[in-house]
């Protein structure tokens, strides 16, 4: 069974030949003997292309290396897939002027703001530029103010949506892919499909921002403050976000060699939102985009990283074919509720935290490696990944213990 096979066949609930092992690479450091070099630079750090559009990378980063890193994988045996970010447009008639305020009696630290002109009004962005010096690896905060990045919500000053007039000049900032994003994608995917008739490898679109993206416009408080002191403006928010994910979704379907849809889910959990504005605000989009997913005969997968005991059940609700992530180190999740409750109605991946490869405790990885086999593995539904992700302060001695570990129980 080659690798894609062996994904789709736990995505469609049919015994694989054994259980897969994946990973995402945020930054991760290899071994030397797993790297290489192009254009005189060795790729020291492993990223993943869903990371393209939405984060600062430190290093070069293109499809080839992309390439290189699933080989690198599947040489070990692992089960990388690749991953595409689907672009997004803006509104040709949007235009806007950065500009620095240096640091001050005011501001401890100097200023990035970006200011929008739309059809609609015009809308702000102001962050704080930090420049903290950031260990290699990790991705880094831009110059300027990009529409969607990390970085922007801790740093705000000024999010671009803060009062509920905000709303409307959205639309024209996070819009479906124009004829240029369209073209982009296609041809990407035509460089994906020459790869993976070679080289099986399951493909994922990371077609929708979700709540991550409204989030991103308005940060945390003001979008909890929307949400209560003025919901009409913030249902249209959301209503926008959602118009922009389906046109992204609707694109990556329209290609044959995209087999997973993603959702982002950061910003979506019980950290951020109860139940009840979780199921008037994400569930019904979230079932929406799924079933627009199942009609074209692909799966659909969420990244919801803790408070999967309050909220996992809902995303199988919703028609959720495969949960990133069950994870029994932060978010505590009882592994035998997982397999009895949610196994059942959608593939799990995880079983395993990246802080415990972090530990080189090699004990603790086979035994937490062992119990998510032994309980999450007879439902043929499910994926060890270490999760979220593995980082540039995962160390290589912890990923090749779970590698050592995961081919002894297999």
């Amino acid at each position: 069974m080659d690798s894609k096979n062996r994904i789709l066949s736990v995505l469609n609930d049919l015994p694989p030949d054994h259980i897969p092992l994946t990973t995402w690479c945020f930054g991760f450091q290899a071994d030397p003997s797993l790297r290489w070099a192009r254009q005189g630079i060795e790729r020291s750090f492993w990223y993943s292309l869903r990371m393209e559009h939405i984060h600062n990378l430190p290093q070069v980063w293109d499809l080839e290396d992309d390439f290189r890193r699933v080989l690198a994988w599947q040489s070990l045996g692992i089960d990388d897939l690749l991953d595409v970010s689907v672009p997004w447009s803006c509104d040709p008639d949007v235009t806007w002027e950065d500009t620095r305020i240096s640091a001050g009696e005011e501001n401890d630290h100097p200023l990035a703001s970006r200011l929008y002109h739309t059809p609609n009004g015009s809308l702000r962005h102001t962050v704080r530029l930090t420049g903290e010096v950031t260990a290699p690896g990790w991705v880094v905060q831009p110059e300027n103010v990009p529409l969607f990045e990390d970085y922007n919500i801790p740093r705000g000053v000024t999010h671009l949506v803060t009062h509920p007039e905000d709303v409307r000049p959205i639309h024209h900032l996070y819009a479906p892919p124009d004829a240029a994003a369209q073209k982009w994608f296609r041809q990407r995917m035509t460089e994906i499909r020459e790869f993976t008739v070679e080289h099986p490898v399951a493909v994922q679109a990371w077609s929708a921002f979700g709540m991550d993206g409204v989030v991103w416009l308005t940060g945390v408080q003001n979008a909890l403050l929307l949400a209560m002191d003025a919901p009409e403006a913030f249902h249209e928010l959301v209503e926008t976000v959602f118009q922009a994910d389906i046109a992204r979704t609707e694109l990556a379907l329209s290609d044959p060699g995209i087999d997973i849809i993603v959702q982002r889910g950061w910003y979506s959990s019980t950290d951020f939102w109860s139940p009840r504005l979780f199921d008037k605000y994400v569930f019904p989009y979230l079932a929406e985009l799924a079933a627009l997913t199942h009609r074209h005969g692909r799966k659909i997968a969420y990244v919801m990283t803790t408070g999967v005991h309050k909220l996992g059940l809902r995303l199988a609700d919703a028609g959720v074919d495969l949960l990133y992530f069950a994870d029994p180190v932060q978010d505590r999740i009882d592994l035998t509720w997982a397999k009895e409750q949610l196994s059942p109605r959608m593939t799990l991946a995880g079983g395993i935290n990246a802080l415990t490869l972090a530990t080189c405790d090699r004990e603790r990885i086979r035994r937490e490696a062992q119990t998510a086999v032994e309980i999450l593995g007879s439902s043929n539904r499910f994926i060890l990944h270490p999760l979220d992700a593995i980082f540039p302060d995962t160390p290589w001695e912890g990923m090749k213990m779970l590698i050592e570990t995961w081919k002894e129980l297999i």
